[in-house]
């Protein structure tokens, strides 16, 4: 069972750079990074609050689980 982030593909649905996505949310873009680049083990319920208040979206949008095909 695996979790992956979809931010990437939200920030690119709403045309919105890292950089611009980081000042708004008075993150760094190296975290916010690795959110996007699906390397985070964990996310704040904070973090996932602001990100889908910045971008409009439900957190269903930016996480989704995917079941493994080995089990």
């Amino acid at each position: 069972m695996t979790i992956v982030i979809n931010l990437d593909v939200i920030m690119a649905k709403r045309k919105i750079r890292l950089k611009e996505l980081a000042q708004t949310m008075e993150m760094t873009e190296a975290n916010l990074s690795i959110l996007k680049n699906g390397k985070a083990k964990a996310i704040r319920f904070s973090t996932l609050d602001k990100l889908c208040e910045q971008l409009d979206c439900q957190p269903a949008d930016i996480l989704e689980f995917q079941k493994n095909e080995d089990n």
